[in-house]
């Protein structure tokens, strides 16, 4: 039996699919998300087998979900939409399975029998759907849940706590790993639990040792390593 996360942003939707999936006999539904941030903290809490995601939802689509999500571990995704057969071809051309609201329980037969002949976790051909960017990242702060734009972004750094983004005046937790930061957005790595933004290096002091540190335009200090320092100065026209 397959673990299965269904997100969408209409609870009578998450219901009604809930149930045809459950009548299958071969999907454990092991819990829903009404949004894409939820959504994106459930899938790195859970590790469900297998995503029934929305495309439309509010302040993050489905679409930008996807791109949130390292191919190397992410579930299978099935997306549940209701576009039409048009629209919707883009993504059977791209290996993606899909399924037409009002969910039609034998479409839904055929889509899980796929999902059982195929036990991989990652999705093939990820790149030629999800975004190469992200424009905004999904936070939660203090009792509260925040969309932050890449580009206000100071630096970003994990600890034992996990990860967090920096803005001039604000700080808040991401469910997305800095690999995922580092690749989609214009942070930049300079030590192996930090990235910066190039645009908001203030100064950076050059210690013994072949160490350096950052001060950024807010005045926070980040750790710069040996092994990325001489790609730093590079980025920054220091030869």
């Amino acid at each position: 039996m397959l673990s299965a996360l269904v997100i969408d942003d209409e609870l009578f939707a998450r219901e009604e699919l809930t149930e045809l999936l459950e009548e299958t006999g071969e999907i454990d539904v092991i819990d829903h998300a009404s949004n894409a941030i939820e959504g994106l903290k459930k899938i790195n809490r859970l590790k469900p087998d297998v995503v029934f995601l929305d495309i439309q939802m509010p302040q993050i689509t489905g679409i930008e979900l996807l791109g949130m999500l390292d191919p190397e571990t992410m579930p299978k995704v099935v997306f549940v939409t209701a576009y039409d057969e048009f629209a919707i071809q883009a993504f059977e051309d791209n290996a993606f399975d899909y399924l037409l609201k009002p969910v039609d329980p034998e479409r839904l037969n055929k889509t899980v029998f796929r999902l059982l002949k195929s036990q991989r976790h990652s999705q093939t051909q990820v790149d030629a759907i999800a975004p190469q960017n992200l424009d905004q990242i999904p936070c939660i702060g203090l009792n509260r849940i925040v969309i932050i734009p890449s580009k206000d972004v100071e630096f970003a750094y994990s600890d034992i706590s996990g990860v967090h983004i920096q803005t001039h005046d604000q700080k808040a937790d991401s469910q997305l790993t800095l690999k995922i930061l580092e690749e989609k957005t214009q942070l930049v790595r300079c030590h192996r639990q930090y990235l910066v933004n190039i645009k908001a290096i203030k100064e950076i002091k050059l210690l013994d040792n072949g160490l350096a540190e950052i001060v950024t335009l807010s005045n926070h200090p980040l750790p710069v390593s040996r092994r990325y320092l001489k790609t730093l100065k590079e980025m920054i026209g220091f030869h």
